[in-house]
Formats: structure tokens, sequence, C-alpha cells
């Protein structure tokens, strides 16, 4: 089969036959050179180019395989100047798959266009506690919802032939402990709750998968069998590669490979030399080389062979139409956690002065400074967004907070403050071992200081909007009350400012619903601690843990207001060629359009075996002018009612009463309920 040669529009076949032919030519060292990074320290230190382009691994110039260019994500590519994103979580409250696809479709252009064709920024853990340091990276505390986010955008990302990552396969869900934590969990656990986000990407045609740093069940998941080998590539048929995390995501060179990782990232410590010596041994049979460099060529080609949809030239990164999806992904995501007697909007008709106060006020903040951080100088602050949008109608004053007294003293001649307070890179983040910065948070509440300063501007002026910056949950219960109005604005890429004074002036509706439960109490949470060798995840966590439980959070899962109100009626179900199909009838009952996010929950209350009272299995956001009516249509695969059974390691569906719930959040006032048979 001399003289194959790769081209544009190959088929599987072809790709196929190339990658065998291409197995009988290369060399042992030629074949190992594509199962680990190379030449890192010189990109990193040397060059010092980690920010600046993709980094190269693999490849086999005589034979015309190329090789894979890795960047990472996932509020954006981290190299420089490119489109600065909402972070995932602040993604995952627009509850807006549309849009999480055209974020993946811009986020693979500005790669194509840095040189890029790998892309590691679809972070799919789960969010089993808000105090872990990287909350903000994925996109909520339930599977379901995670895994229709994941698999957007893979879908957008791939679209520009850009192969997808998700990470971090699995269980990685503490910060400080990651490279040592064993986590243990039971099997129904495991395939209920940690794995299904997984699975739904895999599914989508993800094109590789990174490991975790963490132990499972006292295996280092980067040589992990049962995860990588048995449940990965056997039972759900994944035929991309494993690529390992980039410090230390591999332990030991044969059993990183018996366990199924393909490529050891950044550098070979494990694989190369040791993986040369161990096979030369015969410790390490060459199938399993063969294996390894097969999925890794035919995924590379898979996508470098294929016909572009467009040009990317470097013109495309943050060019204006990327620069205002992130603004109206900002938009959707903010969350009206609260607005006693419609202090929002502000009417700039009616204000002559605002004063803006806070230590994040005017801080260029977009979260984590660690592999996501998104390398972009023009961000626009709450401060700047203000001025923008009212500055000449309204004299806006500032004042950084951080003399409480002087704060006090410029806010008492204004109509309404604006309090901006919360989290920053310092507080939360990835935790890397050289930077004293990031890791899992310390408390689930806002600094003493930016506590007394809300409490000081609520006595003196009665219309206070506070507006909090962070990943995940924040305890407000030492001053929640006080305060009329309260904005989740995340860590909102870099037109956060513009799209928050769209909101508090009423130029957008907020329609953005909380992806996670906020207590009123951290001792209602599942346990966590920072610095741990082990530690047992269980079966509930967030809403699920609330309500088996019966507390009651500060926050719903799913809750968010609106500057319009929302009617719901006419809840019917019926079951069509194994689909349920949930319809209602939803009224905008105010007097302005909007966007609601409509969620279809499963109730459980009637199985034989022990489950969550209900669990959310479809959501859809609507939107509708006031007085209008939408009957809205919700369909679940019958599959997705299932329940995991360890002893014969199915999937079974029980014949049972179901409940159905369809409503504006997760709490049982809010939703209509209805009962089926299957």
């Amino acid at each position: 089969m001399d003289g194959i040669k790769i081209k544009k529009g190959m088929s599987d076949k072809e790709i196929d036959e190339f990658v065998n032919y291409a197995l009988n030519e290369m060399t042992l060292k030629e074949k190992l050179d594509q199962m680990a990074g190379g030449g890192f320290f010189k990109f990193l230190i040397a060059d010092r180019k980690f920010a600046d382009r993709a980094y190269p691994t693999g490849g086999v110039k005589r034979l015309g395989i190329p090789p894979f260019l890795f960047t990472d994500g996932p509020r954006g590519v981290i190299i420089i100047g490119s489109t600065c994103f909402p972070v995932s979580m602040a993604r995952g409250a627009s509850w807006d798959i549309n849009l999480e696809e055209r974020v993946g479709e811009v986020i693979g252009k500005e790669v194509r266009a840095h040189g890029g064709n790998l892309y590691g920024g679809v972070c799919i853990n789960l969010l089993r506690h808000p105090a872990w340091g990287r909350a903000q990276e994925t996109y909520g505390e339930d599977p379901f919802h995670i895994g229709e986010f994941g698999a957007a955008l893979v879908r957008g990302v791939q679209k520009h032939n850009v192969m997808a990552t998700i990470k971090h396969y699995i269980a990685n869900s503490i910060e400080d402990s990651r490279f040592k934590v064993n986590v243990k969990m039971d099997e129904r656990t495991l395939r209920e709750v940690y794995l299904p986000q997984y699975k739904k990407c895999i599914e989508e045609g993800c094109a590789t998968v990174m490991s975790a740093y963490n132990k499972f069940r006292g295996q280092f998941c980067g040589q992990n069998p049962y995860l990588l080998r048995k449940i990965l590539k056997e039972e759900w048929g994944f035929t991309g590669f494993v690529h390992s995390d980039w410090m230390y995501g591999v332990k030991d060179t044969i059993g990183g490979i018996t366990g199924g990782l393909d490529v050891e990232m950044p550098r070979a410590k494990y694989y190369g030399k040791k993986l040369k010596r161990a096979v030369e041994k015969g410790q390490v049979p060459m199938g399993l080389i063969d294996e390894a460099v097969r999925r890794i060529i035919n995924t590379v080609l898979q996508y470098t062979t294929k016909e572009d949809p467009q040009l990317y030239d470097k013109s495309l990164v943050a060019c204006e139409d990327h620069i205002q999806l992130a603004r109206e992904v900002a938009e959707k995501s903010m969350v009206l956690l609260k607005n006693e007697n419609e202090l929002l909007p502000l009417d700039e008709e009616k204000l002559e002065t605002v004063a803006v106060i806070g230590p994040l006020a005017d801080m260029k903040n977009t979260g984590d400074h660690g592999s996501s951080n998104v390398r972009q100088n023009n961000i626009i602050t709450p401060l700047q967004g203000l001025k923008n949008l009212v500055g000449e109608k309204v004299n806006i004053l500032y004042n950084n907070g951080s003399d409480i007294t002087a704060a006090e003293n410029l806010a008492i001649s204004a109509d309404a403050v604006i309090v901006v307070v919360g989290y920053t890179y310092k507080d939360e983040g990835e935790n890397i071992p050289f930077f004293k910065s990031g890791g899992d948070r310390v408390s689930l509440h806002l600094h003493k200081q930016e506590i007394e300063l809300i409490k000081r501007m609520s006595k003196l002026i009665p219309n206070c909007i506070v507006t909090l910056v962070g990943g995940s949950a924040i305890v407000m219960e030492e001053w929640k009350d006080d305060i009329p109005a309260i904005l989740m604005a995340w860590y909102s890429g870099m037109e956060g400012g513009n799209a928050l004074a769209n909101i508090i002036f009423g130029y957008v509706n907020p329609s953005g619903k909380l992806p996670f439960t906020i207590p009123k109490d951290p001792n209602h949470l599942p346990f966590f601690k920072r610095d741990i060798e082990e530690i047992e995840y269980g079966y509930y966590h967030g809403y699920s843990l609330f309500e088996k439980e019966n507390l009651i959070p500060a926050f719903n899962f799913g809750f968010g207001l609106s500057y319009t109100e929302y009617e719901y009626k006419n809840l019917k179900v019926s079951l069509e060629n194994e689909e349920i199909i949930a319809r209602a009838d939803i009224t905008n009952i105010g007097d302005v359009s909007g966007e609601e996010i409509v969620q279809l929950y499963i109730g459980f209350e009637n199985s034989l075996v022990e489950r969550p009272k209900k669990l959310l299995r479809g959501f859809k956001r609507v939107a509708l002018n006031p007085n209008e009516t939408k009957n809205v249509e919700i369909k679940v695969n019958v599959k997705d009612l299932a329940w995991y059974n360890p002893e014969s390691k199915t999937w079974e569906i029980k014949e049972t009463k179901y409940t159905i719930l369809m409503g504006s959040s997760s709490k049982k006032e809010d939703l209509l309920i209805t009962e089926m048979n299957l």
C-alpha cells in the first residue's frame, strides 16, 4: 500500500487504510512520540509562549501526519487576545443550549485562527460542594443539566474541525487535594450521578477525554482500567483518545498504558524512554502501543482532513460579532435573586446620582488565573459599564469601599447605591503549586469587610442593590434580609460591565436561573474538606439532598426572578414512541417582554428502590411578550427514567406511577404536578 497520502476529504475507510499503512511504516520511537507531549519546558520557560500559541504533540512529518495542537479553556481560548466569555457556571445559569453551542462555535473559530486544533476546555465535573475552587469551570450541580451544556459546547467547537476534550474524568470536585485524594463511591452513585454527563458528550461524538488527577477507588484516574478501558472504551464504545491532565496525571509507566491512557501530557515523564524500555523488555505488548497510536492518528485525521466550512484568519479573534455574543451570554446568565418593591430596574429618568461602591466595582475580574485564564485586556468593569450606559444622564459616583466611612459619606448623596462584592482569583480557582492563589474556598460567606459594607449601606440608603461576583454559591444569611435587590453577576467575561448596566437599568430583562442550590447553612451541604486523603461521595447532593433531608435552602436550584411574571397552567402528559411528552401553557402576565426557563422534573416517590424525590429531565427557554401565551412542550426519553442495578449490571425501568412536574424552579410550590403510569 506504498504511496498512500493524506488529503482533504478523506472517508473513514481511507483514514483507516492510511492508519494501517502508517502503523506498519512507523518506528517504535515515532509511535511513542505520538503518546506524549514533547519540548514542554522549552515551550513554557524558554519561549514563554504558553499563552501565545497552541502546544504541539505528535505528528510524523515524513508521513505527512499532522500533530495535535492543544489549547485550553473553558471561558474562551486562553491564547492572548481571545474573546473572554462568562465562566461556564454563568453560562449554565442561562439554561440556553443553543447559546452555548454558539459559544462553542466562536471558540472553535478562534482555536483555528490561533493555529490550534484541540480544545481542552469542556469541563463537566459535577459541582458537589460550592467550596470547590474550580466550580466556575463547570455548569452546575445536576448531571443532566451539565450533560446538555457539555454536549452543546462539543457540538459548537467541533463544527470547525477542532477536537474537543471533556474533562476531568472523573470525580474531580476538590481542588486542594486533587493530586492525592482517593474518591470512594458505590456503583449506583457512579453510574447515576457522576458519569451521565460524560456519556452524553461521548454520544455527541466528543473527540478526546482528559483524565482526572485524583484516585478513584484506590487507583489514579489516569491509569484506572475500570474507568478508561471497561466503561469508556468498551461499554461506551469511545473511539477517540484519552490524554492525561497536565502536571502529574500519570504515576506509572506500565499502569498508564495498561490502564488505558493513550497520551501523557505535557511531556514524557513515564512514557517516552521508560515506555520504550518496557516494550523492549516484553513488559508491555506492542499491541497496546499500536492501539493507542491508532486512536491518536485516526482522531487527528478525522478532524484535520475535513473540508473547513470557512477560512480562519486572525481577524476572527475577538472580532465585534464575538464580543457581542460575550455580552449576550452575560446578559442571559445573570440571576436576579431578590427584588423587593420592584426596586429594579432603575429608571435613569428619575435618578440624579448613583453610587457604585465595592472592591470589585472597578476591577477587571473574569475569574481564575490558572489554566482557564483568557488573556484579554479589554474587560468592561461594572463601573465602566454603568458609565458607558448612563454616564451623561446620571451622575455616577465611585468608592472602592476600603474605607467604609468614606463610602458612606459618598453614598449619602445618592438616589441609589450599587454594591459590587464577591470573589477574585485569590479566593477560588485552580491551585497551582507555584502560585499562591486559587484553590478551594475557605468560606462560603463574603469577606467580613464586605459584609460590614453591605450592612452599613443598607442602613444608610434604602435603594441598595448588591451585585455578587463569584463562581458558585455564596451564603448571604447575615445580610440578605436587609437588602431589597440582589443580583448574581458571576465572573461575567469581557462584556460583563455592559451587560450588568443593561440589566440594572432595564434595557435587558434578567432571565438567568441558578444552576445550583444556595443553602442557608453550609452544614446542610455534603461533607467537604480542602486537604484530605480520602473521601466518599454519596448518592445525594444539591437539591436531591435538600429534598431528602427536608431542608429549606436560601434559594432553590433553578430559581431566578424577572422584571415580569409568568403563569403556568394546563399541564398535560402523554406517552408516544417511548417518549414522555409534557405540555403546559405559559403566559407572560406582566407588562414587559421576557424569557422564561421552563423546567421539567420526574418524581420517583413510588419507586421500590431508593431514588431522589425528583430529578431534572428537561428544560426549555421560552420568549414571551406581555400577555402572550405559548404551549410549551418538553420531551423525555423513557430510558432517562432508568436506575442502575449493580447486581445485574443493567439499567432498569420500573413499571410504576411517576410524577411529572413542570415549572419555574425545583421548588415544589413553583411546579405544576401530574402523574402517569409506565
